[in-house]
């Protein structure tokens, strides 16, 4: 595809009175003067003056850091008997989300009851075995017997805690469970942390399995972005390099995936460092991502003339032009990322390249 814009019936008659006076030559070189030059409207710009890099587009989704993410499901099988939380609510740690109404839970805090009922039991069995050993009554054997069911018991009864514990039952409440000898069947699931809910999969009345998932939480302090890139095109980049996301923001690139998912796009990851707020977890954004390479110059697109598959650009010298060629990397927008024997002294025309290519080729003002 052509980047050279058509000429206008206004151009190509002052081409054509112009085409006399353009004397091509071998070697590249042509001679046009200022006043041609003016004629023609043809503008030149300095590559040392070419400040701003090349960029491209591509899609990226909006994701969250492993870390920053925690599922809260149900320790155990009941029905979901109130839901006190909603979605996007913000909440710290120790926040009631939810209670779940579930038999198991009697049957673990009995569990607990009987155990510490145990524990009493043999500590004072122990108590008195040791006291007749002393005075002669009993032999030493009855005494360790009685030790060791202690600690049996005692090991039993720190089993039931453990249990309680991992189905969601705070400290407190399980020495509250312990002093009182109450039992109850429902079980408040607090947050684990301060976060956001960013989906609630709970539904007031659900019969939930233990291991369901009840809701998600996430950090949203943290986010990270993964764009799709054509496969093959990693290289163009490293971890560190910054990221423009459109629409403001910007990012770090933190890793870089080589390998294809789908044989056409690989993935780079970037850290969000700038516009966190204005980004929705799971969205879909454009980011830019700098085209760099070794030996390049960022140059206005308008500047390049097609000559089949090759290009050129052509260079101000003296009262002539030098065509140049090139090799376009890249190109985004109105710029573009070339490669050529070129100097940071260098002007090269950004305008009416259509003129200039056809004094280059000596054919007078041809059509492009």
């Amino acid at each position: 595809m052509s980047f050279i814009r058509p000429m206008t019936g206004a151009a190509t008659m002052l081409l054509l009175s112009a085409a006399p006076y353009l004397n091509a030559a071998e070697n590249n070189n042509f001679t046009v003067t200022d006043t041609q030059m003016r004629t023609l409207g043809i503008e030149l710009v300095a590559l040392s003056n070419q400040t701003n890099g090349v960029s491209a587009s591509f899609p990226a989704q909006v994701i969250l850091p492993p870390q920053q993410e925690t599922i809260v499901s149900a320790p155990l099988a009941g029905l979901v008997s109130r839901i006190l939380v909603q979605e996007n609510q913000q909440v710290t740690k120790g926040t009631p989300l939810l209670v779940l109404s579930s038999p198991q839970l009697g049957e673990q805090q009995l569990a607990l009851i009987q155990a510490q009922n145990r524990v009493r039991l043999a500590s004072s069995t122990a108590s008195r075995e040791r006291a007749l050993f002393k005075e002669g009554i009993i032999a030493e054997r009855r005494v360790i017997e009685a030790d060791s069911a202690l600690r049996d018991a005692q090991a039993v009864l720190q089993q039931a805690k453990m249990t309680l514990s991992l189905s969601g039952v705070s400290p407190s409440a399980l020495s509250r469970m312990s002093n009182s000898g109450g039992i109850s069947n429902e079980l408040t699931i607090t947050a684990p942390s301060a976060a956001t809910i960013i989906s609630l999969s709970a539904k007031l009345g659900q019969r939930v399995t233990a291991a369901d998932p009840l809701m998600q939480l996430a950090k949203l302090d943290t986010l990270w972005m993964d764009i799709q890139v054509p496969s093959g095109d990693t290289g163009r980049w490293s971890v560190g390099q910054q990221v423009q996301i459109a629409g403001g923001g910007s990012g770090t690139i933190q890793s870089i995936n080589p390998f294809s998912r789908n044989g056409q796009t690989s993935h780079v990851r970037a850290k969000v460092t700038t516009g966190t707020s204005t980004l929705r977890l799971g969205e879909f954004v454009q980011v830019k991502l700098p085209l760099a390479a070794s030996n390049s110059w960022d140059i206005p697109i308008s500047a390049i003339a097609r000559q089949g598959e090759n290009a050129v650009v052509f260079v101000r010298d003296k009262n002539a032009f030098h065509a140049v060629p090139i090799k376009v990397l890249t190109s985004a927008g109105q710029r573009a990322q070339i490669s050529g024997a070129l100097k940071a002294s260098d002007r090269i025309a950004s305008t009416s390249v259509i003129a200039l290519k056809a004094a280059w080729q000596g054919i007078g003002g041809a059509e492009e």
